[in-house]
């Protein structure tokens, strides 16, 4: 089962993090950063390796490392 149900613009970006079931009562997050156009579509997906004891903390994790990447880009450190 994978659930993803939060969808987040962000300037030129589309986060959509995903958190997929792993066993029981464990979660992997990932995340898909999406920014372009149509032919000019670029798709970068991080996964991470750790497990969550629930759908929502892998949710946020996923979100606040995607905001942090899309960060870094536009300044030259994130906490």
């Amino acid at each position: 089962m994978t659930i993803d149900h939060t969808k987040i613009a962000v300037g030129k970006y589309l986060v959509s993090p995903l958190a997929k079931k792993q066993g029981e009562g464990h979660y992997a997050a990932s995340v898909s950063i999406r920014s372009g156009q149509g032919s000019a579509t670029h798709d970068r997906v991080l996964r991470f390796s750790g497990f969550f004891d629930s759908a929502a903390a892998a949710l946020h994790y996923a979100t606040e490392h995607a905001l942090c990447w899309i960060q870094e880009r536009s300044s030259p450190a994130c906490a």
